[in-house]
């Protein structure tokens, strides 16, 4: 299944959350916090949105840092993905 994001959308496959501290802990699924870094899978057109022109700086592969509680989440083909829009991701790392 193939994901095309409307407006100034963009689709995030989230980093591996760390399964285990530096100290060596193994942690629990439900002890893992959230990455916030992810990979662009997918980016809509960017064009009017709330009467304001958004051009869209982000493209496909590039790795950002996302806003930690922002988006919604999916899971398509087992895989999980994330919705966010386009001024909730913070950084592009380079």
């Amino acid at each position: 299944m193939n994901i095309k994001p409307l407006a100034d959308n963009v689709v995030l496959k989230a980093a591996k959350a760390e399964e285990t501290t530096k100290s060596g802990i193994v942690l629990t699924s439900a002890a893992q916090e959230k990455p916030q870094i992810a990979e662009v899978v997918a980016v809509g057109e960017g064009g009017l949105v709330d009467g304001k022109e958004v051009k869209m700086t982000v493209k496909v592969g590039d790795k950002v840092i996302a806003a930690k509680y922002s988006g919604t989440d999916i899971k398509i083909d087992g895989e999980e993905y994330t919705i966010i829009r386009q001024s909730d991701i913070l950084a592009i790392v380079e």
